[in-house]
């Protein structure tokens, strides 16, 4: 049977995305990015600081990472405050041996409950993004907008008065979002969101309430994807952060500014058997020429000198 005439007509059929969101924009052919200062490699580290209720919501799903066993779970949930006792603080002796300045995705529940630990974060220079309440609070298509505001107010709010720090980014629970997202961000004062993974450059999204700057953070590479789930040793993880870096050196040399991002969680990466290798692989980011390492925010701000908004 043959096709109709008006087939193939869509509105939106053109070279590129079917949205208006952003532009398609291919990486290579793009204005080169400076830095500044000689620094061709910026380097996001994110570790996530999360609270798991004993009890989890599965509605609509069930965050990663969360409890497994029926309830109580004190395996997991024992497994999951490791990262908050004794974990994350290796991570932060890791950082400060190597000068990296980090950026903390934390649900507001932790704040509220370890404030110490907001004092070390505030201490050693790193920054925090708003990650929601806790991890049964999770983004979805189909939420209700004002409870999604809702909760993204209250997280920053708490957030803020424990820190004393102005929340300029934000981490949605698996990367989840509704259809209001970004736009409730923006009325929120949010600058950056690191939910989107299709690009290794920021790049500018278009909202009903203004623009937001999407900082891509692949789950790729992440020591939950490389150890949890396929099950890579550590010298496996090392390799890879160290091809990932070579290539991204290279392309640098050649196209402009590059971004090495990669995300961690100190439940896996910050057990004494793996501390070591965390170390190896981040002193070869760090080590390269032209590394830059750098907190969420001071990346946004160094794309944004000179651009006009969406990448060429």
């Amino acid at each position: 049977m043959a096709l109709g005439k008006n087939y193939l007509d869509y509105p939106k059929r053109r070279h590129g995305m079917d949205h208006d969101l952003y532009p398609w924009s291919n990486m290579f052919e793009r204005r080169p990015i400076e830095w500044g200062e000689g620094r061709q490699l910026a380097v996001l580290i994110v570790t996530a600081l999360e609270y798991f209720p004993m009890e989890p919501n599965d509605g609509p799903f069930r965050a990663p990472g969360h409890m497994v066993t029926p309830y109580p779970d004190l395996r997991h949930y024992t497994a999951r405050e490791y990262g908050t006792r004794v974990g994350f603080f290796r991570f932060l002796k890791v950082f400060e041996r190597l000068g990296i300045k980090a950026s903390i995705p934390m649900n507001a529940a932790i704040a509220e409950r370890y404030p110490s630990i907001v004092e070390e974060v505030m201490n050693g220079g790193h920054e925090i993004i708003g990650h929601s309440l806790t991890m049964n609070d999770i983004q979805f298509g189909g939420m209700d907008r004002q409870a999604e505001a809702d909760l993204i107010g209250q997280s920053v709010a708490v957030l803020e008065r424990v820190s004393g720090q102005k929340i300029r980014g934000w981490r949605s629970i698996a990367g989840s979002e509704s259809e209001h997202t970004l736009s409730l961000l923006v009325a929120a004062g949010i600058d950056f969101v690191c939910d989107w993974v299709n690009d290794d450059l920021p790049y500018t999204i278009a909202t009903d309430r203004g623009s937001i700057t999407s900082l891509p953070l692949n789950h790729e590479l992440s020591d939950r994807q490389i150890i949890a789930v396929c099950q890579n040793s550590e010298e496996q993880l090392v390799e890879q952060i160290s091809d990932q870096t070579d290539l991204l050196v290279a392309e640098a040399e050649k196209y402009g500014g590059r971004m090495f991002a990669f995300s961690l969680t100190p439940y896996i990466m910050g057990l004494p058997y793996r501390i070591n290798a965390l170390q190896e692989a981040l002193s070869y980011v760090i080590g390269q020429d032209g590394a830059w390492s750098a907190r969420a925010s001071d990346i946004v701000d160094a794309w944004s000198v000179g651009q006009t908004g969406d990448p060429e």
